[in-house]
């Protein structure tokens, strides 16, 4: 079936279950089901009258109207086209949880109250916490099974607003960077798709965060428009022959009728509705982390997150020094250098280190490995190297047991551009693999985090967003932008935009260039990233000359962690501005940003109490909103419970690390 057909048939599906509820053709209600959460502020109720649906409140307010939900297997069975439940079960889990890597908290409070519904030889699971609701399929048939489509429409009682990344390839192909688009939900046509996470907001203000998480062995979800308050579900068929046009780029010549062809035991994706009454509340919203499936690596001890002195965003252009910079030895002993200086954990080498990028096992000629390896381990800094999709996919072993041979601390594999069934799997198998050999792995080119860093905590992030590097070649990273991701794309999870441009514009000044790239807003915007956004890998993009020419800023980069003991919302507005508290043992990192409008936020602390912190705040300048470069660096001291002031220039940012002074003890 086409992609074409596949989105119109779910449209169809759609307009006729809307018009059976009006004309009162679906038979009477055989019996419902209701699961609350914890505080008993969030509702699902379940319908089985024919068809299963569920409903979703808060407060006793509607946020999602009867929706179908289904699964269709080989043979035209619908799991979702049933009379009644066989049985029924719930219960309650109150559990702490210890994150391996954590990126909010290095406890996660993991409570929730379960539905169970049994029909014979599968079930299904709803889940409700205070932060959001879940459901996934579960089943028990034995042997493989065809899975033909997961039917979903998701209802809503009035035209949501909705902020959706535009996705226009209809064969599901991407790199996953589209821009969000903010529109009402009957704004998005069926013509148009969207991959997760997507957010919509009642009129009322409440948040709808829709997402997966715990996907294996399955194509990724997609959500397309219907031109009503609705959107429908669709996914990547498996893909029975294609080709690879150049080194990276791809073509599907034939698909299957099916989505999946899968093991008849299994449990389905969660599908997820992260739920906030506050924009702010999505900011620290780990609703898709609990629901991961569990760690499959025993020992961890070797996971080192950390900070990287990437090369690819300022192309090796460094200056100042003796030798022609470039890929080449010399150029990334430079780089070692700098990290080592700043305490900086890694550096990547990026395309182009290898012979070719198809060629993985050989370096180029003027790359010495081994060389750099035993250099950085001498400077207490470890080296990442990239490598491309396809060739990795090709001679896996041979390349995994060859970098850890030369002592490599992970791989960045890029370019997959896919979300089907066997890229998911594939996702897996490299992260799988790669911890055999105690690697960490960065995917780019990547779709959404679907659960696979909490089975695989050695995987630190994931690209799949429009980060930082399209500076070089375009004007769509705006302020606007980057207050926009911190409430859709890093709810996921981890989000490698590789902050760090040192060449700071206000908008009328910005323009692209490839090899000397700058970034829209100010040098303090750029910094507050470091504290905002979520990445247990986390680069410094520029170059490392333009990081020696201000020390300053760049050991303030330096020492801002890139895990978290604790962390606290403090403001926000999905577009507008954030601000954001986050505690690394004894200390704290408090960061603010805005979009081009310029304001202060009085930030009331909640951290502290009677406590006395001495203060170090990187601030934009007083001439930000014209050399968006200025920024200034003050110490001031500060007690527990002060509400303290962060005036933001246009695309400013603010940030302040807070130690506690020795009088507290």
């Amino acid at each position: 079936m086409s992609t074409k057909r596949k989105y119109i048939g779910n449209v169809f599906n759609y307009l006729v279950f809307v018009l059976l509820m009006h004309w009162g053709m679906v038979s009477a209600r055989i019996s419902d089901y209701r699961v609350v959460s914890p505080d008993g502020q969030v509702a699902v109720t379940v319908l089985i009258d024919g068809r299963v649906t569920w409903q979703v409140t808060k407060g006793g307010r509607t946020l999602l109207d009867k929706s179908p939900i289904d699964v269709v297997i080989e043979d035209n069975r619908h799991l979702g086209w049933v009379g009644k439940a066989k049985g029924n079960t719930t219960r309650s889990v109150d559990e702490q949880v210890t994150a391996i890597v954590p990126l909010k908290n290095s406890v996660v409070h993991n409570q929730y109250n379960e539905l169970e519904l049994r029909f014979g030889d599968y079930m299904l699971q709803f889940r409700a916490y205070d932060e959001g609701v879940a459901y996934r399929f579960v089943t028990a048939f034995g042997g493989r099974i065809e899975v033909t489509d997961e039917p979903l429409t998701l209802n809503f009682p009035t035209n949501y607003r909705v902020f959706w990344s535009d996705e226009e390839n209809l064969e599901f192909l991407s790199h996953f960077e589209s821009l969000y688009t903010d529109s009402a939900v009957s704004a998005f046509g069926p013509d148009k798709h969207a991959a997760l996470p997507l957010l919509v907001q009642s009129p009322a203000g409440t948040s709808l965060l829709i997402s997966e998480t715990d996907l294996y062995d399955y194509p990724n979800m997609f959500l397309f428009g219907t031109g009503n308050n609705a959107l429908t579900a669709g996914y990547p068929p498996v893909i029975l022959d294609s080709e690879t046009i150049g080194d990276r780029r791809f073509r599907i010549k034939k698909t299957a009728s099916y989505i999946a062809e899968t093991d008849g035991n299994r449990t389905f994706p969660w599908r997820t509705i992260a739920i906030a009454s506050n924009d702010k509340d999505l900011l620290i919203n780990e609703l898709n982390y609990k629901l991961a499936g569990p760690p499959e690596i025993e020992d961890t001890s070797w996971i080192k997150p950390g900070k990287v002195a990437w090369d690819w965003w300022n192309a090796n252009n460094i200056y100042g020094v003796d030798f022609k910079a470039g890929i080449n030895t010399e150029t990334y002993k430079y780089y070692i250098d700098f990290a080592s200086k700043f305490g900086l954990e890694y550096i990547m080498l990026d395309e182009g280190w290898t012979r070719s990028t198809t060629d993985l096992l050989h370096a180029s000629p003027d790359i010495n490995i081994q060389e750099l390896v035993a250099y950085g381990a001498s400077k207490g800094v470890g080296v990442w190297l990239w490598c491309l999709w396809g060739p990795l996919d090709e001679n896996m072993d041979a390349i995994l047991d060859q970098y850890a041979a030369w002592g490599a601390k992970g791989i960045k594999v890029d370019f997959m551009a896919r979300a089907d069934q066997y890229m998911v799997n594939y996702y897996e198998r490299v992260a799988r693999e790669a911890a055999k050999r105690k690697l960490m792995v960065d995917l780019h080119g990547a779709y959404k985090p679907t659960g696979l860093h909490h089975r695989y905590p050695n995987v630190l992030s994931y690209e799949g967003v429009r980060g930082l590097e399209n500076h070089k070649w375009e004007n769509t990273i705006t302020p606007t932008h980057n207050l926009t991701l911190p409430f859709t794309r890093m709810v996921a999870g981890p989000m490698d935009y590789t902050p760090g441009a040192m060449k700071n514009v206000v908008e009328a000044n910005f323009h692209p260039a490839f090899t000397e790239p700058m970034s829209m807003g100010t040098r303090a915007h750029q910094v507050a990233m470091y504290v905002m956004y979520e990445s247990p890998l986390q680069m410094l993009a520029d170059n490392p000359s333009n990081y020696l020419a201000d020390s300053l800023c760049t050991a303030f980069i330096a020492q801002i962690p890139t895990v978290w003991d604790e962390t606290i919302a403090l403001e926000g507005k999905v577009g507008a501005y954030a601000a954001i508290a986050r505690r690394y043992g004894d200390t704290w990192y408090v960061a603010a940003m805005t979009d081009w409008d310029a304001r202060g936020l009085s930030l009331n602390l909640p951290f502290g109490n009677d406590q006395r912190y001495q203060v170090t705040v990187l601030q934009d300048g007083i001439n930000a909103d014209r050399h968006a470069a200025d920024y200034r660096i003050v110490s001031i001291e500060w007690s527990g419970g002060q509400p303290l002031e962060a005036p933001l220039a246009r695309g400013g940012g603010w940030v302040g690390v807070f130690s506690p002074t020795s009088s507290n003890h």
